[in-house]
């Protein structure tokens, strides 16, 4: 098995239970914040949404600008359904496709002219895969205290049971 196959099957295995959290994301709390410096429900339920489908630059790209974004809006909890399945999708199209050599490449992070980080892919690809997990993590909290029932994600919650 490849260091890509590797990362596919856990790629694969965590999506499930990220879609059936976003799917309790309620629209109409988008607003809603713990804390003054915190994000949005909206922006975070946005950002849990869209990071599959970053694998796709760091896998056929050599970089991402963060100054090119577009930034965050607030969604309808269908829309980000629907980009969360597309960025399942193509992510797990270019894991499938990438092999252990295409992960030494190095990848950068940049914004603008300026270099943040440069590491090889697997080590992006690596970190990625647990960025999605944590930003999955933190919406079980922003659920949780919005009375939101939680879903089975590793095992039962006090909400459901496996």
């Amino acid at each position: 098995m490849t260091v890509a196959q590797e990362f596919l099957a856990e790629f694969d295995g965590e999506m499930p239970s990220t879609r059936k959290l976003l799917e309790r994301v309620p629209s109409d709390r988008g607003s809603w914040k713990p804390h003054p410096k915190s994000f949005s429900l909206g922006h975070l339920a946005q950002l849990v949404a869209r990071m599959p489908s970053w694998l796709v630059s760091m896998l056929r790209d050599d970089k991402l600008d963060i100054g090119a974004g577009a930034g965050y809006t607030l969604e309808k909890t269908e829309a980000l359904i629907a980009e969360f399945d597309r960025g399942v999708h193509d992510g797990h199209e270019a894991l499938e496709s990438a092999s252990d050599r295409d992960l030494d490449v190095p990848w950068s992070l940049t914004h603008g002219s300026h270099v943040l980080s440069t590491m090889p892919r697997r080590i992006v690809v690596r970190q990625h895969l647990n960025h999605i997990v944590h930003h999955r993590g933190q919406l079980t909290v922003y659920l949780r205290l919005n009375d939101v029932p939680l879903p089975s994600i590793y095992g039962p919650t006090a909400d459901e049971a496996w």
